[in-house]
Order: C-alpha cells, then sequence, then structure tokens
C-alpha cells in the first residue's frame, strides 16, 4: 500500500514511462507502415510473390526490437550489437532467394534500423523512410532507367553462338520467348548434347 501510495505521488515516472511509451510506438508505427509499403505495394507489385512476406516482415521487427533494446545501454555495446546483428543477418541464404529478393530484406533490415536508432524525431523518420521508399519505387517502376530483367535458358542452336552470328542468335530467340531481347552472355556449352546454356537481358514491355 505505501509503494503505490509512492508511486501516484511520484508523477515523474507516470511521465517518463509515457514519454518512453509514446516514442517506442511512434517509432514502431513509421517502421510498420514503410516496410508495409515497401513488401505489399513495391515489392508485390511487380514481383507478385508472398511467400517471403514473413521474411521480411519477420527481419524488419525483430532487428527493430533488438537495435530499440541495444540502443538503451552503453551507446558502444548497442552500436556493436547492432552491426553484428545485420552482418549476421545479411549471411541468411537458400537457394530460392535471389539477388533482388536479398535486397529486399536488406531494406527491410535497413527500415527497422533506422527508425530505431536515428536521433529524429518521428516525422524527420518518416521522412527519410519517404525517401527510401520513393526511390526504390521509382528505380523498380522503369522511371529513372530501363528495367532490365534476366532469364538462363537451355538453347539447342549452337550453330549461333559464335560471335559472328550474334545477330542471327538474337534474332531467333526474340522470336521463340517473344521477349524484347537485347544482349546475350554465353554460360556454358555442351557439343555432346548440342546445347548451351544462355543468359538472355531483356527489357519489360
Amino acid at each position: 500500500m505505501i509503494l503505490l501510495q509512492e508511486l501516484v505521488s511520484n508523477t515523474e515516472t507516470f511521465q517518463w514511462f509515457d514519454k518512453v511509451s509514446f516514442k517506442f510506438l511512434s517509432r514502431f508505427l513509421v517502421n510498420i507502415v514503410a516496410v508495409f509499403i515497401l513488401v505489399r505495394f513495391i515489392y508485390f507489385r511487380h514481383y507478385r510473390r508472398t511467400d517471403l512476406f514473413l521474411t521480411f516482415f519477420g527481419f524488419n521487427i525483430i532487428i527493430f526490437l533488438i537495435t530499440y533494446l541495444l540502443n538503451k545501454v552503453e551507446m558502444s555495446m548497442g552500436a556493436a550489437f547492432g552491426l553484428f546483428a545485420v552482418f549476421s543477418m545479411l549471411r541468411y541464404r537458400t537457394e530460392n532467394i535471389s539477388a533482388k529478393d536479398m535486397t529486399y530484406l536488406f531494406f527491410s533490415i535497413a527500415l527497422g534500423l533506422i527508425t530505431a536508432i536515428s536521433k529524429g524525431s518521428w516525422d524527420d523518420l518518416g521522412i527519410m523512410c519517404l525517401i527510401l521508399l520513393t526511390l526504390t519505387g521509382l528505380l523498380e517502376g522503369g522511371w529513372l532507367m530501363k528495367k532490365e530483367n534476366t532469364k538462363i535458358i537451355t538453347y539447342d542452336k549452337i550453330q549461333l553462338i559464335t560471335p559472328e552470328r550474334r545477330e542471327e542468335l538474337l534474332a531467333d530467340l526474340k522470336q521463340r520467348t517473344g521477349l524484347n531481347i537485347h544482349r546475350v552472355n554465353i554460360q556454358e556449352i555442351d557439343f555432346l548434347k548440342d546445347a548451351t546454356q544462355i543468359t538472355i537481358f531483356y527489357y519489360e514491355n
């Protein structure tokens, strides 16, 4: 009872709690909104994949919570563990994650770090996240430069892979794939099977 009366009389304790709660909730809200826009309205719009949603959101939230909590202790320790966490998470690899998926994973981690350790207010964090999302959307949408895609195919007309017949190769690949192919890269050649692996580079229509 005495302890309860002391807590009620000590208004500074509740003011500190309210301040910390608002700071945490505002940063967490900015972080969640930013990563939701990144994953749902940029990543999903271009790649139509939902299997990595848990990975993106899970990494983002875990990095945010760990970094925010570590930031409460000594700064040098928090910075060291934060950097360790970033580089450790970037080692997360499976055969199904491409370079672009890893880039979005890095973006989700970066958003968690920015919103957790930045010294600015919640509106400053919102502006920084908006800049990152805007640049990502412009690059993915092909507004700043043409968006080049690649595919690896097994090609049977091995006689067309010579440099002097490159135009014939491009014309045949365009006709058979229907893609706007502008260059190719010969990866492997199998003379026993009369086949080759080619990386084709094309622009979206």
